[in-house]
């Protein structure tokens, strides 16, 4: 693919890039721009190729999600007790839809994988190949977290009756 394509390719996913992106960042949308930041970055500087054995969006979507792991690891801030700020996920729970409280509550395999297959359109082999997994492993954290999710709708609405 030339570069001009490759170019309106990637401007045409930015808005589901920018949603993917702020999955893989805990749905915090700063974390996702300083994220989409530094894939672009790493786009144009030539450190994340396309090499076209796989559509432009399952590349995107994998570079994304490297870059948001390699994040958390650089990153992430490890407070002692001392500095855990009081009480400020609390308010960030609230805000947070049903849906993303639910989706929370899987484990990030499935959660990631759901997210790849529903929100994005992906098949079970492009997400194995985003979340760099072996097909029958994708499958297996396809179908436990279908189960976990209608397990926990049912019991969320059952509280609620």
């Amino acid at each position: 693919m030339d570069i001009p394509a490759l170019l309106r390719e990637l401007q045409a996913q930015h808005g589901p890039a920018f949603y993917w992106a702020r999955q893989c960042c805990d749905f915090d949308e700063e974390r996702a721009r300083e994220v989409l930041q530094e894939v672009n970055l790493k786009i144009l500087e030539g450190r994340a190729r396309f090499d076209g054995r796989a559509s432009v969006k399952t590349w995107l979507f994998s570079v994304i999600r490297l870059t948001a792991l390699e994040w958390q690891r650089t990153y992430r801030v490890h407070y002692s007790l001392e500095q855990a700020p009081e009480q400020e996920e609390e308010p960030y729970v609230a805000e947070r839809s049903v849906e993303e409280q639910l989706l929370g509550r899987l484990s990030p395999q499935q959660r990631e994988v759901l997210l790849l297959v529903f929100y994005h359109g992906h098949t079970l082999e492009e997400a194995a190949a985003v979340m760099q997994l072996a097909l029958g492993t994708v499958r297996t954290h396809y179908a436990r977290a279908k189960a976990r999710l209608k397990a926990l709708i049912e019991k969320q609405e059952k509280d609620e009756a």
